[in-house]
């Protein structure tokens, strides 16, 4: 996904909110809209460099968006929860995902039980119903998800173990915001029940994937799958 303007650089000062942070640019402290809920330490941290995207809108109370921040290593990390989905349907487009190119055509946000998930995705003969979870929580080239705990994640991971156990696929979707990651794994440390449940639906059919992305200031751009570890004794 390429930005659809020039980021303007900044410097991190603080989280003030959920949503919404204070950076400097051009010497001047600025809000900037924070499209991520999670806790993101390894990103929010004072003096770290970021790229912003500025944002003309009466409606908003922020000039700017949170799109990228510079880490110690000097790794560029997209901090937009929401991009993992838009590089997902861009690579299915591009025919890149490879355990996906059985299905050609692909509908987002599709309601199934008492949820919403992510991408239903559909050949002449069977669905697969995708889930896709971001993560920007790298350490020694492990990805971890997630970086606090997820009620709403474990309820979809049950919901794709009942698709697979009605006849179609059901897959999770790690979508790594970063070019540093060799592998993924569950935090177990944050949240030792998305671990369990994440282990025992993929025992029973759940297909689980993970990418990492090229980032820079141009753009996202999902780069190359790498290996998800389930097995415990690793932890």
């Amino acid at each position: 996904m390429k930005f659809e303007q020039n980021l303007i650089q900044g410097k991190f000062l603080k989280r003030l909110n959920r949503f919404s942070v204070l950076v400097e640019v051009n010497g001047k402290e600025e809000k900037a809209h924070l499209a991520n809920s999670g806790r993101l330490r390894e990103l929010l941290v004072p003096g770290y460099k970021t790229m912003l995207m500025p944002v003309e809108s009466a409606s908003r109370k922020t000039k700017y968006d949170l799109c990228l921040v510079q880490t110690r290593s000097r790794v560029w990390v997209s901090s937009d929860a929401r991009l993992p989905n838009i590089l997902f349907h861009e690579a299915f487009l591009s025919r890149q995902l490879k355990p996906f190119l059985d299905f050609h055509e692909i509908q987002p946000e599709v309601v199934w039980g008492k949820s919403r998930l992510d991408f239903c995705l559909s050949s002449s003969n069977q669905l697969c119903f995708a889930e896709i979870k971001s993560i920007t929580l790298v350490e020694d080239r492990m990805g971890y998800f997630p970086d606090a705990p997820t009620e709403r994640g474990r309820k979809h991971l049950c919901e794709l173990l009942k698709i697979k156990k009605e006849g179609d696929r059901g897959a999770v979707v790690f979508i790594v915001q970063r070019e540093d990651a060799g592998a993924v794994q569950p935090n177990d440390q944050a949240d030792p029940a998305f671990g369990r449940t994440l282990r025992n639906v993929f025992q029973q059919g759940v297909e689980v994937y993970a990418y990492k992305c090229q980032v820079n200031k141009q753009g996202v751009f999902i780069q190359q799958e790498i290996p998800v570890y389930l097995d415990e004794a690793t932890f």
